[in-house]
């Protein structure tokens, strides 16, 4: 679980003198209990950390001591960012993540605890500007390239934030302030931030480094956003994410609490939580096949107290009779052996996503999902081969056999690079001191990082890459490779309509080109 900072003293020119509302004295009427911003938080928060760290400023603090944790007083910017500092060694002595929040967030509990899973070491939500449209609807090119753009200290304004922050793709590239120029600032960090414990001590570093210079800063400097600032400026990769089909915003009045409360009415948090439940990177069979509905098949089991093992007992039991349907040889016997297999699969989804909508995991779970889609191949395997003898075919045991041993490397090959991937130390990003005040050097270094990486092997392996953005290469490669669920549909198609010894020909036919496939684009990145 992470450690929770909360932020009591937002930007701007009304919380630098005082007068904007803190978020203790914000109601939100339209919420059953009318609770307080803060209060509200505080709940949605206590299954992380019961006693988060507030840090406000010394007039505001009184209205923070009635709530769970410690409040951090301060009197300025610079003791914010030293008692950021304090907290962040904190969590990094106990080797916890953080996540550091505004205290004025209404934000959605699911938006939370997506970012609080992801995998990236930094990830902060952001908002990008609009892009400008001409009359036709057509993006509007700037007539400076970015390459001759000069760095800016951006006066525009999104969400009362101002627009310094230059975000691509997948992470941020270069953050400003009031001292800090950045090369076409394109977004704002709305708040919320977490962090790896790995880079807690960076950040640690950063933020007393920051306070030193506190005096450069405006009253419109937001604190994270300072934050990112110094992780960004010392290589660290930090990952960007949106709202999507969630909420979040900060509040500084009355009238805009009422006017959130009445906004986050509109957006169905459940629907988001259960499509959440469904992997994003599925193979075409899942996602087009299964996917479109075993969520709700899901949500009906977790609201019925259903936990992931008892749908993933399920998933075997079908599994088994599968086989024992294939091991009949008959033709109806092989029918019903291929619809069974294809529930099996379907509940072999379920039980992941009943996990993950209904936020239940565990060691033995992960243990016993993994273990048993191996145990339903194989014995399904071994019911095809039993029904082809009975049937007459022959003996394909010879072809179960080199089925079964392509899979099993396969999946061996699937560990062992997985887990050697993990240890292996991601590529530094460049970094720049935060006394310099343009960013120009460090994007000159972050250009000659990727021309660096555009030739040789990892120029091969990202022109593949981008040939992915196009839909059926990249429905293509996810096919290719024969993931389980396309393992799945050929046993239960082929197996109905044809005989055990095709079943077994397409599986080592389709499964020998995928095996090929992914050892040869593992053997590419391990040199790259």
């Amino acid at each position: 679980m992470p450690r929770v900072v909360l932020l009591g003293s937002p930007p701007g020119p009304d919380a630098a003198s005082g007068r904007a509302a803190t978020p203790a004295a914000l109601t939100l009427p339209a919420i059953p209990g009318c609770p307080t911003v803060i209060g509200k938080l505080h709940g949605q928060l206590a299954s992380l950390d019961p006693a988060p760290v507030t840090i406000a400023r010394s007039g505001d603090a009184a209205t923070y001591r009635g709530f769970p944790g410690r409040v951090a007083e301060t009197s300025d910017l610079a003791g914010d960012l030293r008692a950021l500092a304090d907290a962040a060694d904190a969590a990094g002595q106990a080797t916890e993540n953080l996540l550091i929040l505004p205290a004025n967030s209404l934000i959605h509990d699911e938006l939370i605890y997506q970012i609080t899973k992801s995998k990236r070491g930094a990830l902060a939500l952001i908002v990008k500007e609009p892009r400008e449209e001409d009359e036709n609807g057509d993006a509007i090119v700037p007539d400076v390239p970015i390459e001759e753009a000069l760095p800016e200290i951006g006066d525009r304004r999104l969400e009362d934030l101002p627009v310094r922050v230059r975000a691509g793709k997948s992470r941020v590239i270069s953050v400003g302030s009031a001292f800090h120029a950045v090369t076409r600032p394109n977004s704002v960090l709305l708040g919320p931030l977490h962090l790896h414990h790995k880079h807690t001590a960076t950040l640690a570093e950063a933020a007393r480094e920051l306070a030193g210079m506190a005096h450069l800063f405006g009253p419109e400097d937001d604190l994270v956003q300072l934050l990112v600032l110094g992780l960004v400026r010392r290589g660290v990769s930090v990952g960007i994410r949106g709202r999507r089909d969630l909420f979040f915003r900060r509040l500084n009045s009355e009238e805009e609490a009422a006017q959130a409360t009445a906004d986050i009415s509109a957006f169905d948090e459940d629907k988001a939580r259960l499509n959440n439940a469904v992997k994003g990177a599925d193979g075409f069979f899942t996602t087009f096949f299964v996917s479109t509905y075993s969520r709700f098949i899901a949500r009906w089991a977790a609201r019925r107290g259903l936990t992931p093992n008892q749908v993933t007992l399920i998933s075997i039991a079908l599994g088994v009779a599968a086989a024992l349907c294939f091991a009949t040889g008959a033709r109806a016997g092989m029918i019903a052996g291929g619809v069974l297999i294809y529930f099996a699969f379907v509940f072999d989804c379920v039980d992941g996503q009943v996990a993950r909508y209904a936020r239940r995991f565990g060691v033995l779970g992960a243990w016993l999902d993994a273990t048993f889609d191996r145990f339903k191949e194989y014995v399904v395997f071994a019911g095809l081969a039993a029904g082809a003898v009975v049937s007459g075919v022959g003996d394909v045991w010879t072809l179960a056999l080199v089925a079964l041993g392509i899979q099993s490397i396969r999946h061996l090959l699937d560990f062992s690079f997985g887990a050697a991937n993990r240890r292996r130390p991601p590529s530094p990003l460049p970094s720049m001191p935060l006394s310099v005040s343009a960013d120009t050097d460090l994007r000159a270094a972050l250009e000659q990082r990727k021309i660096a990486r555009s030739g040789g092997i990892r120029g091969l392996l990202k022109m593949w890459s981008k040939a992915g953005r196009n839909r059926a290469v990249h429905w293509l490669r996810k096919m290719i490779v024969f993931p389980i669920g396309e393992r799945f549909a050929a046993i239960a198609i082929v197996s109905a309509l044809f005989d055990a010894r095709v079943t077994f020909l397409t599986l080592i036919i389709w499964g020998g080109i995928g095996a090929t496939y992914s050892l040869t684009g593992r053997l590419m990145r391990s040199l790259a």
